[in-house]
């Protein structure tokens, strides 16, 4: 009989674990997939994030070019993931639910902390009016296109960049700690900039050049200065729970913590 300490410590661990992270987000990528799907042609661009485009536009320049090769390849990730870690093939749905309580807290407290900055921003005499444009049909468009920007630019900045950075930190020779530490900050740091990004086509692919020009546009625009920065403080926020507490949960609190603000907040502002 299992006792109170040891039903905690399954938790904690089965819900780090990427057949977990798979069947409490598995849901989520069938709803964005599906409804991205259920717009026309015109519509479904809008839906469609940054992140995702780019990461389809990789893709493509690759020869993958079926719709349904990005999200069957996180599939495949999460899966092969999960083999080569030699877990259990079970998850209980006290831990699906305890991920998405997590989830829940990890929104709210990235919502408190914005207010937060927000009033530091007022204090120091930055006025942080930033208002994100949603340029969709509908408030259901709207809701589709957070849930993949969760998914998306959680697989692009945190699954795979976070990573990538490490690596090559550590390639560099570069102490494990230090390396952990300068690769949670750069890759926030890309993640607050991408936002800022021009593009300058359907297909468009960032380059390096692209993200120094929206730095600079940031550090001439003081109006972005609360946007930006609260989006490299929400980077760490996700890159440390990513580390921490595993992709599913990231997921979760990105997508909630934009359909709570841009759903449940933003249009109450607006009316």
């Amino acid at each position: 009989m299992p006792t109170p300490l040891t039903q905690t410590v399954d938790y904690w661990s089965e819900s780090r674990r990427p057949l977990a992270s798979l069947i409490f987000l598995a849901p989520v990528l069938a709803i964005y997939e599906l409804g991205v799907l259920w717009f026309d042609a015109d519509q479904m661009a809008s839906v469609r994030n940054g992140a995702d485009t780019w990461l389809r536009t990789w893709l493509l320049q690759i020869g993958f070019d079926r719709p349904w090769m990005l999200p069957a390849l996180i599939v495949a990730t999460l899966l092969g993931w999960h083999v080569l870690s030699r877990s259990a093939w079970r998850v209980s749905v006290e831990t699906i639910v305890g991920m998405l309580s997590e989830s829940l807290l990890g929104a709210i407290l990235l919502l408190v902390m914005g207010q937060l900055l927000s009033l530091l921003c007022m204090r120091w005499g930055v006025i942080p009016v930033e208002v994100v444009a949603a340029a969709l049909p509908s408030q259901a468009a709207t809701a589709i296109g957070f849930l993949g920007a969760g998914i998306y630019e959680e697989v692009m900045f945190r699954l795979l960049l976070l990573p990538t950075m490490y690596c090559v930190l550590r390639a560099l020779l570069i102490p494990r700690r230090p390396a952990v530490l300068m690769a949670v900050m750069l890759s926030s740091t890309v993640f607050s900039l991408a936002h800022y990004v021009e593009p300058s086509g359907p297909a468009f692919m960032p380059s390096p050049w692209a993200f120094l020009a929206a730095a600079e546009h940031v550090l001439e625009t003081p109006a972005s200065w609360f946007g930006c920065g609260f989006r490299v403080l929400a980077g760490v926020a996700f890159a440390t729970m990513f580390l921490v507490r595993g992709f599913g949960i990231t997921v979760g609190c990105h997508v909630l913590y934009d359909l709570m603000v841009g759903v449940l907040i933003l249009p109450e502002h607006s009316s």
